[in-house]
């Protein structure tokens, strides 16, 4: 990992979605901020901290299955988020220790954390980055060091396609680097979804009204943004039945300001995780 890319200020007055996600891990890393926005809406949409516990396992079993199965040994993570249990390096190299990973994020403080994390490791790397300008991803003195487009190449968007407004063209983004890679070429892809309009609607409005870039689509919605490479078995669907293994690793516990949200998904199963691995 180069060390050239000067310091960038954290902003603490706008919630970020890595952050209240971390948290929703069990991370340490937010800010009053995060915490104050995730606690006033949380209420209306309790299903959030299991959806996001459910993300984070899905990634998992996602890079198993990449590496094990289908051969895979570099990826690019996009929107990447704070470091947490089971990264997509640390997952990727239990089952194939060559494996070479770029993280993206536009957040300063993921910046921040993943290059204390990674000093030393010369085959993952962390940039600052916006990951609707794939051009400039793709140009970064790192990425190309270790990402070979002459090979199959695995890129993750999980749980940021809801952060892909409608006027930033997010089909162009989401395809833009599997059109570049080869055949056997892999796109992983989570994003909340739900059927009803009100409710996609309200979960916009809040969101947004806090800054944060926000779209819940329907999966209908998602199923035409990924159209073209093909969906690996059981297809697209809500994530926590892609391939269930209750034996992979746990998470850390959720914190206990949480936990009375724990669960919410249950009684709300349409409020989803939705999405998939595709090949290319």
């Amino acid at each position: 990992m180069t060390d050239e890319q000067p310091a960038i200020p954290i902003p603490t007055d706008v919630p970020a979605s890595a952050r209240i996600y971390g948290w929703s891990l069990g991370g340490k890393d937010n800010y009053e901020v995060d915490r104050r926005f995730a606690l006033a809406h949380l209420p209306a949409f309790p299903e959030i901290v299991d959806i996001s516990r459910e993300n984070r396992l899905f990634l998992y079993r996602a890079v198993r299955y990449l590496t094990q199965e289908a051969g895979i040994r570099q990826f690019i993570d996009m929107g990447c988020g704070l470091p947490a249990n089971d990264n997509v390096h640390q997952v990727a190299r239990r089952f194939a220790p060559d494996a070479r990973v770029v993280y993206v994020d536009i957040d300063p403080i993921v910046l921040a954390h993943g290059r204390a994390l990674l000093a030393g490791d010369g085959g993952t790397t962390v940039i600052n980055g916006d990951m609707r300008d794939t051009d400039a991803v793709l140009a970064h003195p790192d990425t190309r060091r270790l990402i070979d487009f002459s090979e199959p190449l695995a890129v993750l968007y999980l749980s940021i396609g809801h952060h892909l407004l409608d006027g930033d063209d997010p089909r162009g983004v989401v395809h833009a680097v599997l059109d570049r890679a080869v055949p056997g070429s892999h796109l992983v892809f989570t994003q909340i979804t739900s059927s009803d309009p009100e409710r996609r609607t309200e979960m916009d409005a809040r969101a947004n009204g806090a800054g944060m870039p926000w779209r819940t689509r329907s999966r209908e919605e998602v199923d035409a943004l990924l159209a073209g490479p093909v969906p690996v078995a059981p297809g697209l669907v809500d994530i926590r039945d892609w391939r269930p293994d209750p034996d992979q690793p746990p998470l850390a516990p959720v914190p206990a300001e949480l936990v009375q949200f724990s669960g919410a998904s249950k009684n709300h199963p349409d409020l989803c995780e939705y999405g998939g691995v595709l090949v290319k």
